[in-house]
């Protein structure tokens, strides 16, 4: 019987017998590894600077979102992230956990063979349900490879994962837990360009009806929740082409999509279908800038912030500056707009912290790393006391670095010793990858490429 026979067999058992989670699955391995490994990529697309985007992205896209959550219920975090066979370019949906209490990690285990795809945009992204389980949703690619919705068969556990829904077209998938409500799950389609869907699940057995949020050319989007408010900013694709990426949107829901709201509380209709509309901050083709999204977190006051690059050319290099790191910050009446500092790359993508006592955080590759033009770079840690107003670079976490790191993200409720975590590659050529994470005091720690026993204590960086 073929993969997908089998697959097309237990989702219909599933669907027959409601609360029966189809077990096992095309690419499926539930494997151990013996490390912690990330997948190297390029895209393809060169000009005299190099590929557009290349190097080590096992925590890449931006849209894949979030990658970790903290458990204070077991004090752990969990993440996900593309892996690899060591050697190969050949993409493996990881997870693993960071024991808060032990300071270890577990062998990681493959949820997901992608069966020689190399293509991280098939990354994967990871919730957890009010009772424990945890969701890993591995990503598609355009209308060529389906998504696939697995979830832990035990509680806060990576033992064992069973297959929930094989997921036609669910490309970028962004899960949101709402406490009381169940999963929200913001994702793109390729239908006419990458449009934007939503559906939710009381309790991941059965999943919705997909709704569109907005199609007008195509988009890429950043998400977060707070409190049971999911927020959402994207950008605009020119005649479909993300090339040509511009504007900045934002939208939010407290009723699990029923109703859109913009960041003054007015209700828009659904799908948004015209370039201009309601959900627009800010019209960035007028002035000739390209929008790249980075992140999208909520203030003291509740009030969204958008990080996000612009630019003026969608190709690496020092033509046209400058690149800019932004926020966006809603005060109440208006959006206020903010230089973090420059961008050295349209690519480099990095995480937007608002602690309890007020202060801004980024972590991301704003220096320039061992390949200059190339993704990523060498990792530094900003802080803001004042609103974004003003930034100052309190810490470089890495440097005199072989690889760029790239690609640092944030865990939902991230603990201060597991703040953000990356990978490394070389920009230029195929490499290794490895693994970081950061304590919220700046400490960096390799996650360890090989492993003798079933844990490890990762790696101090001097």
């Amino acid at each position: 019987m073929s993969s997908a026979v089998r697959i097309g067999m237990m989702c219909l058992l599933a669907a027959m017998l409601p609360g029966v989670i189809a077990a096992g699955g095309e690419g499926a391995a539930m494997q151990r590894e013996d490390g912690y490994r990330g997948i190297w990529f390029e895209l393809g697309q060169k000009s005299a600077h190099g590929d557009k985007y290349s190097g080590g992205l096992g925590t890449y896209t931006a849209k894949h979102v979030p990658l970790a959550v903290h458990a204070p219920e077991v004090e752990k975090t969990f993440f996900v992230w593309g892996g690899t066979v060591k050697g190969r370019r050949h993409l493996l949906a990881m997870v693993s956990y960071y024991d808060h209490r032990t300071g270890t990690v577990p062998r990681p285990l493959v949820v997901h063979d992608k069966q020689g795809v190399a293509d991280p945009h098939d990354n994967p992204t990871i919730c957890l349900d009010e009772r424990g389980h945890v969701w890993v949703f591995v990503a598609g690619r355009a209308t060529v490879r389906d998504g696939f919705k697995y979830r832990s068969r035990e509680p806060y556990s990576i033992d064992a994962f069973d297959l929930v829904e094989v997921h036609k077209g669910m490309c970028y998938p962004q899960p949101w837990s709402v406490e009381g409500q169940g999963i929200l799950l913001l994702f793109t389609k390729y239908t006419a360009g990458r449009e934007f869907y939503w559906q939710t699940s009381a309790e991941g057995a059965a999943w919705s009806e997909e709704r569109k949020l907005a199609g007008f050319g195509g988009h890429y989007q950043v998400s977060w929740e707070r409190d049971g408010r999911v927020i959402t900013a994207f950008n605009w694709h020119k005649d479909g082409r993300p090339d040509s990426r511009s504007n900045l949107y934002f939208l939010q829901t407290d009723d699990m999509g029923q109703t859109w709201k913009t960041a003054a509380g007015g209700a828009v209709a659904t799908p948004l279908t015209a370039v201009d509309n309601p959900a627009l901050v800010r019209d960035y083709r007028a002035e000739g800038r390209l929008v790249y999204m980075k992140d999208i977190n909520f203030d003291t006051d509740g009030a969204p912030v958008i990080l996000h690059i612009t630019s003026a050319d969608h190709r690496p290099g020092p033509q046209d500056p400058p690149r800019e790191w932004v926020t966006a910050r809603w005060s109440g009446g208006e959006w206020e707009f903010r230089t973090v500092t420059k961008a050295n790359h349209n690519y480099d993508m990095g995480s937007l912290y608002v602690e309890a006592d007020g202060t801004w955080r980024i972590i991301a590759p704003t220096e320039v790393g061992p390949q200059k033009w190339g993704t990523g770079g060498e990792m530094a840690m900003w802080t803001s006391r004042d609103k974004g107003r003003t930034w100052t670079k309190v810490k470089d976490l890495t440097a005199g670095s072989e690889r760029n790191h790239a690609y640092a993200r944030r865990p939902v409720n991230a603990h201060p010793d597991f703040y953000a975590f990356w990978a490394d590659g070389n920009a230029d050529h195929f490499s290794d990858s490895f693994l970081y994470f950061t304590t919220r005091r700046g400490e960096v720690y390799m996650l360890p490429p090989v492993m003798e026993g079933d844990f490890a204590r990762p790696i101090a960086l001097p």
